[in-house]
């Protein structure tokens, strides 16, 4: 561990001088690249130079309280000396944190999809509420929401939309909510008052950039045709809708929001891109956790992963085991302690697996 940190600290002192040097100063590309570096080590090293210097003075009490010949000084520096050693045990904690592997993808935008599951309209009327959630969730974080595609149901429900969520740590806020979300309720068409369970899938894919992800014109195949949706001049009278199929993976993505065939096509490529990357990184991921297993799950779409029961007002996370009994106000988004709850507890099983 202590290797480990003295190399990040001669790294961040070689990056400090370098970003002095006018020819680096110069090369712009370059400098924002050791910029950007020094600045993910800083918080590391800073913590690091006070257990250093935490554990100096320890080492000076201890030293001089054995040569001091005055006992109330003795004890004095003695009791500096624990202090200090109590300090070092607090501040090696939480480097071990600051040590722990970050997420490549937290700092990026993503994709957001919540798709209708199992219980016909009802988990429609579900899945938009899900939407709705996300949206104020973002609102109230900052992060800008554009509406990529939406399939609406005519009683308002959702059977699928796709947004693009952009700001700094926008995957950071929302990856946790991949996966399959259950609500227990008795619907507004139900006559007998009996309580049914639907449910919705969420998919939250970091946002791919074009040089990470090739997607060659031998691979797709783009099909042009008539929007179909909730009226319009546009609707069925124009070719702008936009479906884009990957043969490699299997995947297809449509775009029909715009009225623009070639704003669709531009959007469709976007989430296409998206979900190729995760599709890859997702099988790499996977070969990974083989021989550890997070304790909030794999991010799997197909794993159940949160139940909201209405006639309890209650909402269960069953990766951590975590109850809430305020619904009403997580459905209008404030789901803020949830997700700090699942980042600890997958911060707490990863640094669990470092000391295996």
């Amino acid at each position: 561990m202590f290797k480990k940190l003295d190399d990040i600290k001669k790294r961040y002192e070689f990056l400090s001088e370098k970003l002095t040097d006018n020819e680096v100063i110069a090369d712009m590309g370059t400098w924002q690249k050791y910029s950007k570096e020094q600045a993910d080590l800083t918080e590391t090293v800073e913590k690091y130079e006070e257990y250093l210097e935490a554990e100096r003075r320890m080492t000076d009490a201890f030293e001089l309280a054995e040569t001091e010949t005055d006992t109330e000084m003795k004890k004095m520096l003695l009791d500096e000396g624990y202090e200090c050693k109590e300090q070092l045990a607090s501040i090696k904690e939480e480097l071990k944190i600051l040590l722990l592997p970050k997420d490549k993808n937290d700092e990026r935008s993503c994709i957001l999809e919540v798709r209708a599951g199992t219980g016909g309209e009802e988990a429609a009327l579900f899945a938009a509420e899900l939407c709705r959630m996300y949206l104020n969730y973002c609102g109230a974080h900052r992060l800008k929401v554009e509406e990529m595609d939406i399939n609406a149901t005519e009683l308002g429900g959702v059977k699928e939309a796709v947004y693009n969520v952009t700001g700094a740590g926008a995957y950071k806020l929302l990856k946790y909510e991949s996966g399959v979300h259950r609500v227990q309720r008795v619907p507004a068409t139900e006559t007998q008052g009996r309580i049914h369970t639907s449910a919705a899938t969420v998919a939250v894919l970091p946002e791919a950039e074009e040089v990470e992800v090739q997607i060659n014109d031998k691979d797709i195949r783009i099909d042009i045709f008539h929007s179909g949706g909730a009226g319009g001049q546009n609707v069925n009278k124009v070719a702008s809708a936009v479906r884009i199929t990957h043969f490699p993976t299997g995947i297809v993505v449509t775009c029909q929001d715009e009225r623009s065939q070639f704003k669709n096509k531009e959007r469709a490529f976007k989430v296409l891109r998206s979900r190729v990357y995760d599709f890859y990184n997702g099988q790499s991921a996977k070969a990974r956790e083989d021989s550890r297993r997070s304790m909030v799950g794999s991010g799997d779409r197909s794993e159940r992963i949160r139940t909201y029961n209405f006639p309890q007002s209650r909402v269960t996370d069953h990766r951590i085991g975590l109850s809430q009994y305020n619904l009403e106000a997580f459905m209008t988004g404030d789901i803020d302690s949830m997700v700090q709850a699942l980042a600890i507890a997958d911060r707490e099983a990863l640094l669990a697996s470092t000391q295996e």
